[in-house]
C-alpha cells in the first residue's frame, strides 16, 4: 500500500473516549488538491471512501472551518485538512497558528517537494542555497505542537501514533502538522497490519494533587472577596455543571473569558459577565477589590487581565486550575494541574458546609442585576443611526437559548463578550485567541457541521468579510445554512477606533468607496439581505430562520457610536515623542494606565 493509501486507512480507524461516549477522532478531511497531493492522499481518499470529504475554498478557511467544529465537539474530534506544496500549504499556516493559540486540535497534512530531490527546483518549491532540505512546510514547525516530514514510507506509522497523541492531549494539543512529499505519499511500502486495527484513544480526567487542593481551599476559607474566572476550559471539559454547584454552595461569583463565555447562565445571581479589557463592569468592579482570584481553565492573556491591569488588591492570592501545567504555573498562580471538572468537583469537596461572607454574594448579584439593566439600554439604543449594540440586541432577542453566535474579530468580539446574553453552554462561540479576521463564515460553517440541530448566526464585519467570504460558497454546496449579520463599517471599525483613542484620527482604516455586499453575498449563492433599520433587522432574521440556503444580512452601523469600556484598560504603546498633540495627550494617558501594570499579581508564588 502507498505512503498516502496507508494514512488513510489509519485515521480512518482512530477513535476517542470520554467519560464512556465514544467517537471517530476524525468527523472527515477538508482538502484542496493540486500536484502536491492530487495523486497521493486525493487518490487514496478516493479508494479508501472511510473518511468524508469536503471540498472548501481557501485553505485557510478551512482549517478555521475544522478548528471551529474541535472547539464546538469540545476538543474530543476534529477534521484533516490537506492542500498541495507551496502556496496551498503556507495559506494553512495562519489556521495553524489560530489552532495552537487557541489549544484546539486540527490535523494539516500539507504536500512537500520530492524527498528524492531528482527534479528540483519542482514547481513552488522554494530554494536555499545553504539549506537543500527546506521548504516552506517548515513555517509550520513554530506553530504546530507536531511537526514532522515523512522522507521515507517506513517512518509514517511511529509519526502517526505521535500525532494522534498530541492531537487527543487535552494539555499539549493544537496543531499537527504532517509534511507529505509528493514522491513519498505515492510510493509503497509493506506496513505492518497492526497499525490498521481500530485503536481508542481515552481522554483522562486527571485531579490536582490533593495537597494544592487543601492549600486552596484553606485559601478560599481565608477570602473576604473571592472571585472565580471561568476560561475556555470549563467547557471543553464539559465542567459547567461542576462550576455551578460550586458557585452556588459558596456563594463565590464568577467572571468570564471569551473561551469560557457561557460557562455561566448570564442571569444566575453569581454571573458578572465578561472580565478584562472587554469586560462588564460587574466583572471589573469585583475582580480590582478580590483578594482570592481562582482562574479555571484559562491562559491568563492580556485582555483577561486588562493588560494585568484587573486585580489591584494588594493582598492578592491567584489560584488556576488547568489541564496544562504551563498555563496553572502563570503569574506565580498556586497551581493545580489538573482537568477542570476534577478540580472544581474537588474542591467543592473540600469546601463542603463554606460559604462566603453575604455581603460579598449580595454585591455579586446586585451587580448582575445593574449589568443587565445596562445591557437592556444600550439594546434599545437611541434615535439614529442603528448601533452595533442594537445589532446584537435584535439578534439576541431573536435566538433561541441553543442557537450559536459566532465571531472573531474587530470591535464585534468585545462588545458580544459584554452584551451577548448567554443561556447555553454552546451558545457563544468567539475566537479571540487569534482574533483572526475572516475566521467567521469559516468557523461557522464548522460549527453547524459538529451540531446541524442548532441555529448558527454569524456576526461578522465588512473588514473581515472582505477578507474571506468564500465558504458562503461552501456552505452553499455542502447544504449547511447559516444566518450571516454583516456589519457595514465602511472600513475597520475596530482599529479606527483605537487608532482615534491613541490620537491617530483613524488614519489608514476607512474604505474610500462604497462596496454592494449584499449583491457579493448574492454573488455566491445566499440570499444577500440589505436592511435599514433594527426593525427590518428583526424581520429579516426569522425569514433567515426559516429559509432554505444561507442568508446574510447586511445592516450599516455608524462606527463612532461604540460600547464603551467598563473599568477596564488594553496596553497598546504610543508614541513616545510626537508632533501631534492628540498623541501626546495619548501617551500621557498611557503612562497612567500603565503604572498600574502588576508583573506578579499573584503575589509572586512558584
Amino acid at each position: 500500500m502507498t505512503t498516502a493509501q496507508a494514512l488513510v486507512a489509519f485515521l480512518a480507524e482512530q477513535q476517542v473516549e470520554r467519560d464512556g461516549r465514544r467517537a471517530p477522532l476524525l468527523a472527515g478531511v477538508l482538502g484542496i488538491f493540486g500536484h502536491g497531493n492530487v495523486a497521493g492522499v486525493g487518490q487514496a481518499l478516493q479508494q479508501h471512501g472511510g473518511l468524508r470529504f469536503v471540498l472548501p475554498r481557501n485553505e485557510q478557511a478551512m482549517v478555521h472551518t475544522a478548528v471551529a467544529y474541535a472547539r464546538h465537539r469540545n476538543r474530543l474530534q476534529t477534521w484533516a485538512c490537506t492542500s498541495s506544496i507551496g502556496p496551498g500549504a503556507t495559506n494553512m499556516v495562519t489556521g495553524a497558528a489560530l489552532a495552537t493559540i487557541n489549544r484546539l486540535p486540527v490535523l494539516l497534512l500539507p504536500g512537500d517537494v520530492f524527498a528524492s530531490r531528482r527534479v528540483n527546483p519542482a514547481l513552488q518549491q522554494l530554494e536555499l542555497p545553504g539549506a537543500p532540505d527546506a521548504s516552506v512546510n517548515d513555517a509550520f514547525r513554530p506553530v504546530s505542537r507536531f511537526f514532522d516530514r515523512i522522507n521515507r514510507p517506513d517512518q509514517l506509522g511511529p509519526s502517526l501514533l505521535e500525532a494522534v497523541r498530541v492531537l487527543t492531549d487535552q494539555a499539549e494539543t493544537g496543531a499537527v502538522t504532517l509534511a507529505l512529499p509528493q514522491d513519498v505519499q505515492a510510493e509503497a511500502h509493506d506496513y505492518p497490519q497492526e497499525l490498521f486495527e481500530p485503536r481508542v484513544w481515552r481522554i483522562a480526567r486527571p485531579v490536582p494533587d490533593p495537597a494544592a487542593v487543601a492549600e486552596l481551599a484553606a485559601l478560599v476559607r481565608a477570602a473576604r472577596r473571592p472571585l472565580i474566572v471561568a476560561g475556555g476550559g470549563v467547557i471543553y471539559a464539559e465542567a459547567t455543571a461542576a462550576l455551578r454547584a460550586l458557585a452556588d454552595a459558596t456563594g463565590i461569583p464568577v467572571a468570564e473569558t471569551q473561551a469560557g463565555k457561557g460557562a455561566m447562565p448570564y442571569d444566575h445571581p453569581g454571573a458578572l459577565g465578561a472580565l478584562g479589557a472587554t469586560g462588564t463592569r460587574a466583572a471589573n468592579v469585583v475582580a480590582r477589590d478580590a483578594d482570592l482570584v481562582i482562574a479555571v481553565g484559562t491562559r491568563l492573556g492580556d485582555f483577561t487581565t486588562a493588560s494585568r491591569t484587573a486585580f489591584q488588591a494588594p493582598d492578592l492570592r491567584l489560584a488556576s486550575v488547568n489541564v496544562a501545567a504551563y498555563d496553572a504555573h502563570k503569574l506565580g498562580a498556586l497551581a493545580l494541574v489538573g482537568d477542570a471538572r476534577a478540580g472544581l468537583e474537588a474542591l467543592g469537596a473540600a469546601l463542603a458546609g463554606h460559604r462566603v461572607d453575604a455581603a460579598h454574594a449580595e454585591l455579586a448579584a446586585r451587580l448582575n442585576r445593574e449589568w443587565d439593566a445596562e445591557v437592556g439600554r444600550l439594546y434599545a439604543g437611541e434615535d439614529g443611526s442603528p448601533t452595533q449594540a442594537q445589532v446584537i440586541g435584535a439578534v439576541n432577542d431573536s435566538a433561541e437559548p441553543r442557537d450559536v453566535v459566532v465571531c472573531a474579530a474587530g470591535s464585534m468580539p468585545g462588545d458580544l463578550h459584554k452584551l451577548w446574553r448567554t443561556r447555553d453552554p454552546k451558545g457563544y462561540h468567539v475566537e479571540y485567541g487569534y482574533s483572526c479576521m475572516g475566521y467567521e463564515v469559516a468557523g461557522g460553517l464548522g460549527v453547524k457541521l459538529a451540531d446541524p440541530g442548532r441555529e448558527v448566526l454569524v456576526m461578522v464585519g465588512d473588514g473581515s468579510w472582505l477578507m474571506m467570504s468564500s465558504e458562503i460558497a461552501t456552505s452553499i454546496q455542502e447544504g449547511v445554512r447559516l444566518t450571516v449579520i454583516l456589519v457595514d463599517n465602511h472600513g475597520f471599525g475596530s482599529i479606527g477606533g483605537l487608532s482615534r483613542s491613541l490620537g491617530s484620527e483613524g488614519f489608514g482604516t476607512a474604505y474610500n468607496r462604497p462596496v454592494d455586499l449584499a449583491a457579493n453575498a448574492a454573488s455566491l449563492g445566499a440570499r444577500g439581505v440589505r436592511v435599514e433599520s433594527i426593525a427590518a433587522l428583526r424581520v429579516a432574521l426569522a425569514e433567515a430562520r426559516a429559509a432554505d440556503r444561507t442568508t446574510v444580512i447586511v445592516i450599516e452601523c455608524d462606527p463612532g457610536r461604540g460600547v464603551g469600556s467598563y473599568e477596564s484598560w488594553w496596553d497598546v504603546p504610543v508614541a513616545e515623542v510626537s508632533t501631534m498633540p492628540a498623541v501626546a495627550a495619548a501617551r500621557a494617558d498611557y503612562e497612567r494606565e500603565r503604572a498600574r501594570e502588576r508583573a506578579l499579581p499573584g503575589g509572586g508564588r512558584g
